[in-house]
């Protein structure tokens, strides 16, 4: 699976194109965003050591934020900011607000209901802007970047979250169909990305070399890291649950450009009963690297 279809992506802009329910996905994603947890800390504490020793971070925005997961992270880490969740699904939203006041977190974290990227404007400034996911779902991604560039306040920083590496989740050869599914699985996926980001409202081609883009925003002391997440076999629920809807979601995208083979194999890994099935295997595991690029306004 690859990361184009990471079940934390954002959504601040309703994904018309893809006609994803998402709030209909809302368990999901935030399942997924908590079997992430210990990444999205480390991620959080990466971000405060490249701020500027002395930088006032004031105001957070989590652009994309889904259920608010990563945004009561970041208002944890940063305990004397205002933490935003924008997102554009307002279920998803209610879902940020609830979380925040089960952590204690309510009269930090606020919402924000924003189309990108026409709704930017209103969303104001703020010293950290993060986005995981979001980007690749706008048409003109340099023209994002700068948007979402110029929401910072002097000396502040972006960070995005892009690429990185496909998820895996099962061994190359798994003893029903041909072996290497993974493989092709991603390959059916780059197509169907492809068609979907030619799809988007004011497509721009772009070679996707995010910190160049992060320099033609207008961002100094560009660089970028990656965070590993390693759940090893076997797996336990809800691990098993989130892989399970993973590959619901990818075989609704791809089935029809998957040969007759690997569609059948498809079907005993989503077979709940089966002792193949991804809820039941030993072997399923989940592995997979996310890229964070950061850049940091410069001061006037």
């Amino acid at each position: 699976m690859s990361p184009h279809s990471d079940p934390e992506a954002g959504h601040t802009h309703g994904h018309h194109h893809t006609d994803i329910d998402w709030e209909d996905m809302a368990a999901q994603l935030e399942t997924g965003a908590e079997l992430q947890l210990p990444v999205l800390r480390r991620t959080a504490a990466r971000l405060r050591e490249l701020l500027a020793p002395g930088q006032e971070i004031r105001r957070v925005l989590d652009i994309g934020s889904g259920p608010g997961v990563m945004t009561c992270v970041l208002a944890e880490a940063f305990p004397d900011a205002e933490a935003v969740a924008v997102d554009g699904t307002p279920g998803l939203l209610d879902r940020a607000l609830a979380r925040a006041e089960r952590l204690g977190l309510g009269g930090r974290v606020t919402v924000r209901h924003a189309e990108l990227p026409e709704g930017r404007a209103g969303l104001g400034t703020a010293d950290l802007v993060w986005s995981s996911g979001t980007v690749h779902h706008l048409g003109d991604q340099q023209a994002a970047l700068s948007a979402l560039a110029g929401t910072l306040r002097p000396g502040g920083l972006l960070a995005v979250a892009e690429g990185g590496l496909p998820m895996r989740c099962l061994p190359r050869d798994i003893g029903i169909g041909r072996p290497g599914l993974q493989a092709r699985l991603d390959a059916a996926q780059e197509d169907w990305f492809g068609a979907m980001r030619a799809g988007l409202p004011g497509s721009t081609p772009a070679v996707e070399d995010w910190p160049a883009m992060f320099g033609r925003a207008g961002l100094s002391g560009v660089s970028a890291f990656t965070s590993l997440l390693e759940l090893p076999a076997p797996l336990g629920a809800p691990g098993r649950e989130l892989l399970f809807a993973c590959l619901t979601r990818l075989r609704e995208l791809v089935s029809d450009a998957l040969d007759a083979q690997d569609r059948t194999t498809l079907d005993v890994l989503l077979d709940p009963g089966a002792p193949e099935g991804v809820l039941r295997r030993p072997d399923a595991f989940l592995l997979s690297a996310t890229t964070v690029i950061t850049g940091v306004r410069g001061a006037r």
